[in-house]
């Protein structure tokens, strides 16, 4: 792996920088623990700084030259020094010989591992510090010993001295996609970033030794990480420096800490000493941390637990779980979480026996959606006599690890075992739950239906009911998933997760209708019924989200998909590898932040969900048609193309009910491969089956997106056998006759502001009224295509609200990433003579000083005129100019 990249720690770069070019004179010193990236940030910082204006001098100090008088400044000084000068007198040269090297520049001194300096070499760093045109910045290891002068920097208050911080979770991310040569998925970004403590080296040295070991796979363009690694004799290195030699005392401190963290401290001190701990946490190996009342303990970094636990001889490891687990059951395993770590502990001793404890075990882990760990308690409550109720949940887990045909093989296992109404309904559920999502099989929610009336207990018919209710939902079945569904919530029997999972069913086709106000009403039940139902049903939350996702999307309210992604179940389903879960996440935040055309991170995050749903029969389909609209958005055809095929290559009947989210992704794909007229048809095709299934909700987006597409005036007619009430030939509506019509069916306020766009398309003020509105809402994207709108009526009608349409056009896009709607192709004003000059030459990789010299223009007009060529291209940056010149035939 070579040199990367600099990226993030913006806030410290920019402080390095200032407090190298304010004239204030007062440097800056960095201290942090080796590896957080101190030598970096400083190279980084000197490089930026002119030396035509700044005599800039760097300095890397190191232990060979620290006996060696100016040993620490000998890349520096001259190396003529006088002889027979007096110490002073060679203070005195020093300084000199720096301002004669000066020519009146200021001085910039950068000192390396200033705690490394030599006497002399500190001495002389402290009075140029004291000299008015000087600056000194620097660096520190944590923890070190600093030479007087050096520390008499701050102490006299000639610089500033700040800590630097570990990497936070968006940098560790941005470095990871910088180290990998491309993005790193969610989750194992997480996972790295918490294992490396934002440390720089020791991610480096952790990605090279889970590339090396296979344990690093890329798919769709994303990267992932399995979780585990190989120790690498180099990572192993940097760990034993830090922690050492270690008394047999204080090893078993840090050993019972490696495999039982968070451990209570006085279990600890119960189980080796007050002595060995304190010396220990002396050591910096160990740290205390507060958790309500409990006082814990923790390595004081986590790869000192792999490291730890990895070089554990087996038997002592089985030895040191077993004797965790006999402490906590000692101390009376009052925590909730005490259950779950002793099974753990038993189960990898070899001492569990107890089936129940096991089985409630593996349901409390996947209950926090950890469906690998739920799967092996499951599968040791099953092999040590738990019966029909282990069989049955081993079964559930297996389904959401993606093992269906083991999760089919287990349930028909326990067949012979159903002797009561609730094990028949949960076997039914279970076999219906595997073999139509699993399996794929639509004959599965008949094979259900035609089982039910073998349920006589009303309770637990409730239960067989409810799947039966939201398959039918999924492919389609609108009205019988309905009517199954009130009658469920009509029956007092049912139980809370029968109910609850009725009530997703009608919240989902609540959103779909655009009832966007009750369908908000029913999934806050759902919410607030969940300590009840997610202990028996965790799963439940996928069509929690499913219903929620979509009815937020089609409000278009972007702040609560922020809320959502953020929610605590995302980070359980990323932690447990949940994939359904997160993948299904990774798509609604592709979706929003494709609305605030924020198009690259769409296309990210759609791909991160390709990449965890690539297995998945339920979810895929969606993620590429996600994919694909991204893509579209983009201008990149042929990567929108193969992202369509590949949603209808994993696309399953039954998961029908994502078809408007795939037919407007079609649409767009068509549009951006320039058959702009194929998009149309097919979103024409697309407002008829909607309005034929009632999903006016949907309806609301697809006529919008013909209004984008310049036909708010066009004709849509339908006919529908569904829906006879109206008639089986309605009269033919125009797009903005539509929109306006469901004003009054769709709540919210966007479906108001689309019905004015469309209504607005023949007059720019207009236009330019509604794109603000758009934007004030966050949804860029809308607000980007009627600015474009506005801005070519208003050229083509020689207004003198032209300029200021432009303008605002342009500073919309400046606010997003690369779009190419058809709307957008035709606003942008074309590129003057010079400014296709400078593009050309740009995107062909010259730097902005050469570029000057080559047109007789000064750095600042260069600067300027490529500015001006990234509004009207829709781009951010140099990287995108190249595709954006030949999507416009620029020359």
């Amino acid at each position: 792996m070579g040199p990367w990249h600099f990226v993030g720690r913006a806030d410290e770069l920019r402080r390095l920088i200032m407090a190298a070019t304010s004239g204030t004179g007062r440097g800056l010193i960095l201290s942090g623990t080796a590896g957080i990236g101190k030598s970096r940030l400083l190279r980084e910082g000197v490089a930026s700084l002119p030396t035509d204006r700044y005599a800039v001098w760097t300095a890397a100090a190191n232990i060979a030259a620290a006996g060696l008088p100016f040993g620490g400044l000998a890349q520096v000084l001259p190396a003529d020094q006088p002889a027979g000068v007096s110490p002073a007198g060679l203070l005195r040269w020093a300084v000199d010989a720096l301002h004669r090297q000066a020519a009146g520049r200021p001085i910039v001194l950068a000192v390396d591992d200033a705690h490394l300096l030599d006497a002399s070499s500190a001495t002389l760093v402290y009075l140029i510090a004291r000299d008015q045109h000087a600056t000194v910045l620097g660096t520190l290891r944590s923890g070190e010993q600093v030479p007087v002068p050096i520390r008499a920097l701050w102490t006299d208050d000639l610089v500033d001295h700040a800590e630097l911080a570990p990497l936070t979770a968006a940098d560790n991310k941005a470095l990871l996609a910088e180290m990998l040569g491309g993005p790193v998925d969610s989750s194992s970004a997480e996972r790295l970033w918490r294992l490396s403590a934002g440390n720089p080296l020791l991610l480096r040295e952790l990605v090279i030794a889970a590339s090396d070991s296979g344990e690093l796979t890329r798919l769709y363009g994303m990267w992932r990480w399995t979780g585990q690694f190989e120790l690498a004799p180099r990572l192993t290195d940097l760990i034993d420096a830090r922690i050492g030699d270690l008394s047999d005392e204080v090893r078993e401190v840090v050993e019972l800490v490696a495999f039982g963290e968070p451990i209570g401290l006085p279990l600890l001190i119960r189980a080796t000493g007050d002595a060995a701990v304190e010396s220990a946490e002396d050591r910096g190996l160990i740290r205390l941390a507060q958790s309500d009342r409990r006082r814990n303990v923790r390595l004081a970094h986590p790869l000192y637990g792999e490291v730890v636990r990895q070089r554990c001889p087996a038997t002592r490891t089985m030895r040191l779980k077993a004797r965790l687990a006999a402490l906590v059951e000692e101390a009376g395993a009052r925590r909730r979480e005490d259950l779950l770590r002793v099974a753990v502990w038993r189960l990898d001793s070899g001492t569990a026996q107890d089936p129940r404890m096991l089985l409630e075990a593996a349901a409390q882990a996947f209950s926090r959606f950890n469906v690998h760990l739920a799967a092996r308690l499951a599968r040791a409550a099953l092999e040590t006599g738990g019966g029909f109720e282990a069989g049955e949940l081993l079964a559930t887990i297996l389904m959401f690890s993606e093992q269906p045909d083991a999760a089919l093989s287990v349930v028909e296992s326990v067949r012979d075992e159903i002797d009561s109404d609730q094990r028949r309904s949960r076997w039914l559920t279970v076999r219906g739950l595997v073999s139509y999502w699993g399996l794929g099989r639509e004959s599965a929610v008949h094979e259900l239906a035609k089982e039910t009336p073998t349920v006589t207990d009303p309770g637990h018919r409730a239960r067989v009911l409810a799947f039966e209710a939201i398959m039918r939902l999924h492919r389609r079945d609108s009205a019988d998933a309905l009517r199954l569904s009130r009658e469920i919530i009509d029956r007092p029997a049912a139980a809370v997760s029968a109910r609850a999972l009725a009530q997703c069913v009608i919240a989902h086709l609540q959103a779909a209708q655009g009832k966007l106000t009750r369908s908000g009403r029913a999934i806050e039940g759902v919410v607030a019924d969940a300590p009840q139902w997610r202990v028996e049903m965790p799963y439940l939350q996928l069509a929690l989200e499913l219903a929620r996702g979509t009815r937020l999307t089609i409000a278009g309210d972007l702040e609560a998909i922020d809320a959502l992604v953020a929610d605590e179940f995302a980070d359980l389903a990323d932690a447990g590898d949940f994939r359904l879960g997160s993948g299904y996440l990774s798509v609604i935040r592709a979706q929003g932040a494709r609305l605030r055309g924020q198009s690259g991170e769409a296309l990210r995050g759609s791909l991160q969900a390709c990449a965890a749903l690539a297995t998945s029969r339920v979810f895929a389909g969606l993620a590429h048609a996600e994919r694909a609209y991204a893509a579209a958005l983009r201008g990149e055809a042929a990567e929108a193309a193969t992202a369509l095929a590949d949603s209808d290559r994993t696309q399953t009947p039954g998961m029908a009910v994502l078809y408007p989210w795939r037919e407007q992704a079609r649409a767009w794909v068509a549009a951006c491969a320039g058959d702009v007229e194929v998009a149309i048809k097919l979103l024409s095709d697309l407002v008829a089956r909607l309005r034929a299934d009632g999903f006016a909700g949907h309806e609301v987006l697809a006529l919008h997106d013909l209004v984008r597409l310049g036909c708010a005036n066009l004709p849509v007619a339908w006919q529908s056998d569904a829906a006879p009430s109206l008639g089986a030939d309605a009269e033919a509506q125009t797009v903005a006759q539509r929109l306006a019509e469901l004003t009054g069916v769709v709540d919210g306020p966007l479906v108001e502001l689309m019905a004015l766009h469309a209504r607005a398309t023949a007059d720019g003020a207009e236009l330019m009224a509604v794109s603000s509105a758009f934007a004030r809402r966050g949804l860029l994207l809308y607000a980007a295509d009627a600015a474009a709108m506005a801005a070519l009526r208003l050229r083509t009608t020689k207004s003198p609200l032209a300029p200021e349409a432009s303008a605002h056009l342009g500073d919309l896009l400046g606010r997003c990433d690369t779009l190419h709607t058809p709307a957008l192709r035709a606003a942008r004003p074309p590129l003057t003579e010079r400014e296709r000059e400078v593009a050309r030459l740009a995107a062909a990789g010259v730097a902005s000083k050469q570029i000057a010299e080559q047109l007789f223009l000064s750095a600042r007009t260069v600067e300027n005129h490529l500015q001006r060529v990234y509004r009207k291209l829709g781009i951010t940056n140099r990287s995108e100019l190249s595709h954006a010149l030949q999507a416009r035939a620029e020359p």
